[in-house]
């Protein structure tokens, strides 16, 4: 495939309000920016961040492009401010988890769209991944506790339930969406109750506020297109 029909590919099957809902975003994040005297790096790893999620839920190969510049933007802003369960995630996991992903999705596109094959897991599957990662929360709260983080239990629980949020997101499964929907939801109450103590990273609270909403729009979509083939 050549540059220019994979850039075709990538830029075809978007909605009229998706467009006009993320221009209106990204124009909020960067007047908001402008006013308050934002974090440029918070700036650069809000647009990034949205731009890998949305492209994401598109279905489309190049969100990871744009996650891998999201990661590192954020893992930096995670050490700052201390929230250092997110820092090792994003450094240790999404990155080589982002770069498996662009070589796993290219492997399960649509002939026509080039949109990847959705999947959703069995019974069994979802029963495991709920025992597995409730666990692996308790363990990681306790460490990061101890090791003195300045939100052990949202980190704690962000840190993990995105660990599994990623493996699903590489393999293509709905309950991803699901996964995503907690550790949004968490986070943004996170990341605001920094920037209450005074952390100047507002452009991360409204990109994580942003996250929450695309996890429940594109859980709808995926849903829809998985049942229509079931």
């Amino acid at each position: 495939m050549s540059i220019k029909e994979f850039l075709k590919a990538e830029l075809s099957g978007w909605k009229k309000f998706e467009v006009i809902g993320l221009s209106i975003v990204f124009l909020v994040i960067f007047v908001n920016a402008f006013i308050v005297k934002d974090s440029p790096i918070a700036v650069v790893s809000a647009v990034c961040g949205i731009l890998y999620s949305t492209i994401a839920g598109k279905g489309k190969v190049s969100c990871y492009f744009f996650g891998l510049a999201g990661t590192f933007c954020y893992s930096y802003l995670s050490f700052k401010n201390g929230v250092y369960g997110n820092l090792v995630l994003y450094m240790c996991y999404y990155f080589p988890m982002q770069v498996a992903g662009i070589f796993e999705w290219r492997k399960h596109l649509k002939d026509t769209t080039k949109e990847i094959i959705k999947k959703e897991l069995t019974k069994q599957q979802k029963l495991k991944l709920v025992l597995i990662a409730s666990i692996a929360c308790i363990a990681a709260i306790l460490i990061i506790k101890y090791f003195n983080g300045s939100s052990p239990v949202f980190d704690g629980i962000t840190t993990v339930l995105s660990v599994f949020g990623m493996y699903l997101t590489v393999k293509r499964c709905i309950e991803q969406w699901i996964i995503w929907m907690i550790v949004n939801g968490l986070s943004t109450i996170m990341w605001l109750d920094l920037v209450m103590k005074g952390a100047r990273t507002y452009s991360t609270f409204i990109m994580w506020l942003v996250y929450f909403i695309l996890a429940i729009y594109f859980y709808v979509c995926w849903r829809k297109e998985i049942s229509a083939k079931q």
